[in-house]
């Protein structure tokens, strides 16, 4: 896995008139602090991206449908050879993605129905604060496999 970028299990606890889903906790590793969060509607097969925060850390968690992240790490190795990661985070995978800032990312909707992903952010929106590049800076397949 990519250099400061976590993957970290949440749970779900099922009711019978309706499932809690935990999202974050002041303590959990990945909060650094509450800045803002905001929630993202991504069609089926729509694909939001390439964004680079300067500052930002993400923390993504997707409550209804399931969409894919990719991010390309330049950090390293330029932005001619990323190194290139994916997850599906979502219904069918109950997970919470923190992303340092310098990472660009890129989201695609899989479920046909509603895909609702969440940010809680350590800093507010700034526009000033973040890099966008179009969809074809990075090469990457972004065909949908059986909306897996």
């Amino acid at each position: 896995m990519m250099n400061d970028v976590l993957l970290s299990n949440l749970s779900k606890i099922h009711h019978p008139k309706g499932d809690v889903l935990h999202a974050i906790k002041k303590s959990d590793k990945g909060f650094k602090n509450f800045g803002e969060a905001y929630f993202s509607k991504i069609e089926y097969g729509e694909i939001k991206g390439w964004k680079q925060h300067k500052l930002m850390t993400l923390n993504l968690i997707v409550t209804c449908g399931n969409i894919k992240v990719v991010l390309m790490d330049c950090r390293v190795s330029g932005i001619d050879n990323p190194e290139q990661e994916s997850f599906i985070i979502g219904e069918s995978n109950y997970k919470r993605l923190t992303i340092p800032p310098k990472i660009h990312v890129a989201f695609q909707g899989l479920s046909k129905e509603m895909n609702l992903l969440m940010n809680v952010a350590d800093i507010e929106h700034d526009p000033e604060e973040s890099i966008n590049l179009p969809l074809d800076s990075f090469y990457y397949d972004w065909k949908i496999d059986n909306g897996k």
